[in-house]
């Protein structure tokens, strides 16, 4: 959490400096992002050239992290309001990157999303389990657990890289799960994250017998479908879109 937060302080003084004023696209790009996060804008490829700055701020600045925070306290006020039966089925579904995890140290060298994804960068740097966690997630983490609520972390990410990401996951802090759950190869390859994720939580529910108490990620690909869970929470991510 700490390197987490240095990171952000320094990449957040360099950003704030470069801009200067605020750029008069700002009203603009907030707005766009608002549609992003709202699901109104869906299905597109990369940050508009000119929310660049915008989003590199945000993602650098306090906003981010505050509106994390209101996700993640909404989350907490949800589940203490619950009444559990202690019966070992009660299980929260985290999505990994951009929720569990954050990868804003590689976008912030590759545009904040306004240039197309290099794969062969991005493979790498998720091969050096290097990514922080985001702190509201880790924190909501352990409170779960704290209550006796399993955790479940479904990602779309192949299985090719379990060991990578289950390596990235204990380093910083997240050290126990029920499942660590990813993309088998035998799903299409054109098979969408919300149809592979909904069928993920179907077996949870129905072969395996869990209760999905509730549901996080960063892309409504993670939320919507169906099994979604009994309540789900979206956190912001502004640099990339997954259908």
């Amino acid at each position: 959490m700490k390197v987490f937060s240095v990171f952000f302080f320094l990449l957040a003084t360099v950003v704030a400096t470069s801009r200067g004023s605020q750029d008069s696209s700002d009203s603009s790009c907030l707005s766009w992002r608002f549609a992003v996060e709202a699901n109104n804008i869906r299905g597109w490829k990369t940050v508009p050239k000119e929310c660049e700055k915008y989003v590199g701020h945000y993602m650098l600045g306090y906003q981010y992290r505050k509106d994390s925070k209101a996700v993640t306290d909404e989350a907490w006020r949800y589940v203490k309001s619950l009444k559990l039966p202690r019966d070992g089925r009660n299980i929260w579904i985290f999505d990994v990157d951009e929720t569990s995890i954050s990868h804003v140290p590689f976008f912030s060298k590759h545009g904040f999303g306004a240039e197309p994804i290099n794969k062969t960068l991005a493979y790498e740097w998720v091969n050096k389990s290097k990514a922080p966690a985001l702190p509201e997630s880790l924190e909501l983490y352990r409170k779960l657990l704290s209550l006796g609520i399993k955790v479940v972390f479904l990602t779309g990410r192949a299985e090719e890289w379990r060991k990578v990401t289950a390596t990235n996951l204990k380093n910083v802090g997240y050290h126990t799960w029920e499942q660590l759950i990813l993309r088998a190869s035998s799903y299409p390859t054109n098979a969408t994250v919300e149809s592979y994720k909904s069928n993920e939580k179907r077996k949870l529910e129905e072969i395996y017998g869990y209760r999905i108490i509730g549901n996080i990620g960063d892309q409504w690909a993670d939320i919507q479908g169906i099994h979604r869970g009994n309540r789900t929470f979206k956190l912001p991510n502004p640099m990339y879109y997954a259908p």
